[in-house]
């Protein structure tokens, strides 16, 4: 009984547990009762040790709780960041290839359009020239050291 009444006792002092143990006063001088204020003192001791350590222990289970929210938090963000930015890097990657693809199909186009304008030119000419000679052009070439000797027959029919 008394065990539990120290145990379950959250303000204890010397003087209530002499109090208790001997139903009274205890005399100083008494030797019995200097053990039991130390075994008082000694289990006070340890009750406020440990509810410093379980104070503790929840506090800090507390600020961990707060650390993994926090970094969770924050891998998400940089998550969202990185997201973000691929996704304006994947746009300008697209508007880049977009506006190449435009330019080479501008190219190609003009490209296409001065060799078919070549085209009619030299059709023109030959057309041209084939109307005017009416015939055939037979010849031979022979290629002697630095100049190049030519032969031409044109026959008319």
């Amino acid at each position: 009984m008394i065990d539990e009444y120290i145990l379950n006792t959250k303000a204890m002092d010397t003087q209530n547990v002499s109090k208790v143990l001997t139903g009274g006063t205890c005399p100083t001088d008494n030797e019995q009762c200097l053990k039991l204020e130390k075994a008082a003192i000694q289990i006070q001791s340890w009750w406020r040790g440990n509810v410093v350590r379980r104070t503790l222990l929840h506090t800090a289970l507390r600020a961990w709780v707060i650390q993994c929210w926090w970094r969770s938090m924050q891998a998400k963000m940089l998550e969202q960041r990185r997201r973000l930015a691929l996704r304006l890097y994947t746009c300008q990657e697209w508007a880049v290839v977009k506006v190449q693809a435009q330019v080479r199909m501008w190219q190609a186009r003009r490209r296409f359009l001065q060799t078919r304008q070549a085209a009619c030119i030299i059709q023109s000419h030959w057309r041209w020239h084939a109307s005017q000679t009416r015939g055939l052009i037979r010849g031979r070439y022979e290629v002697r050291a630095s100049r190049l000797e030519l032969d031409i027959e044109i026959v008319v029919t």
